[in-house]
């Protein structure tokens, strides 16, 4: 996998403007045994989410790095796995809702899993080929209440995200967290064995980013205070993401 090097990011200052067009001149054909920079539309759409949300300037170069990593891990045939609590707990279904499945754009599936399905059921198999979608696999390990409830009854209920990066992460995959203070212990120890496992990590976050701000491979640390307007900023950073990813893969 060939990506952007990283002197071609934006440092952390403000974004100029003659910078963006540059930016432009770099995007790439893809070529076999590597990959493109942003392409037109992926520019656009990180472009319009600053000039709506101007309040995440000074942070788009952590969006793109984590933007960086997503595509790696997809590319290699990796998953996402996420995970929060409470509202940061309904992020983590939602990302997933856009990740599985079509997003903005109608996702066909592979000629050839077409043609299997249709062997396999004369009765079903050209409704299936038609109406399913090529999916970015991502799990939340937020809604699996059998497991989560056993092992926070016979063990801790503390380490139920961690058990499940223990038993679903493999090296090459990331492991999402977020957190609006960045100290939820529960991502903290997931955190860790991510690490363990050879997962890269991405933080969601914001205040002053807390321990996964300091832990996280990127992390994105929202600049605001307040656990709500965190949260409100949180969506249309993943789903400038999610678009990118789904741009890029289909």
């Amino acid at each position: 996998m060939i990506f952007t090097p990283k002197h071609l990011w934006t440092p952390p200052e403000r974004l100029l403007e003659h910078e963006i067009l540059a930016r432009r001149e770099l995007v790439q054909a893809d070529t076999e045994g590597a990959d493109t920079m942003l392409n037109e539309v992926q520019q656009k759409l990180l472009e319009e989410l600053i000039r709506r949300y101007p309040v995440l300037e000074p942070i788009q170069t952590d969006i793109l790095n984590a933007y960086e990593i997503l595509e790696e891990c997809y590319a290699r045939g990796g998953k996402l796995l996420i995970a929060g609590n409470g509202g940061s707990c309904a992020d983590a279904e939602h990302i997933v809702g856009e990740l599985m499945k079509g997003f903005v754009k109608r996702r066909e599936l592979p000629e050839e899993l077409q043609e299997n399905l249709k062997s396999c059921s004369p009765e079903h198999g050209a409704e299936l080929a038609k109406s399913l979608q090529g999916g970015l696999m991502a799990l939340a390990l937020t809604g699996h209440a059998g497991l989560s409830t056993a092992f926070a009854n016979d063990v801790n209920a503390d380490m139920t995200f961690a058990q499940q990066v223990c038993g679903y992460g493999q090296a090459g995959d990331v492991f999402l967290g977020i957190s609006t203070s960045g100290n939820s212990k529960n991502v903290d120890y997931a955190v860790t064995v991510a690490q363990a496992k050879g997962l890269k990590v991405i933080g969601l976050t914001g205040k002053d980013g807390g321990k996964l701000g300091h832990r996280a491979d990127v992390a994105i640390i929202v600049p605001e205070p307040e656990t709500y307007k965190i949260q409100e900023l949180h969506l249309p950073i993943y789903h400038v993401l999610c678009l990118m990813l789904e741009e890029r893969f289909f």
